[in-house]
């Protein structure tokens, strides 16, 4: 913001950072756990090894942690004096 940057930029710009790798995350976890979940097929009960509901609910529940996670520091960034933030550094 010192450098001219908007609150809007800077929120935006954490909130999209860590929504990203929040994404990649989900994916990465997605994935492993549809190789895990047939070798561990015989211990789950009522639900297949690749029950696109729950891999989409599970999913949508770490993004709504992980967007409620990187919005009150985005917030808190964007409201920051920028004067404050460079006497401080």
């Amino acid at each position: 913001m010192a450098v001219g940057a908007q609150a809007a930029d800077m929120f935006r710009l954490i909130l999209c950072q860590g929504l990203s790798l929040t994404l990649i995350g989900i994916a990465m976890g997605v994935v492993v756990s549809m190789g895990v979940a047939r070798l561990l097929a015989k211990l789950l009960c009522g639900v297949s090894p690749t029950d696109f509901l729950t891999y989409a609910a599970v999913s949508l529940i770490w993004l709504a942690v992980a967007a409620v996670a990187c919005y009150l520091p985005a917030r808190r960034a964007s409201r920051v004096d920028p004067t404050e933030a460079l006497r401080n550094e």
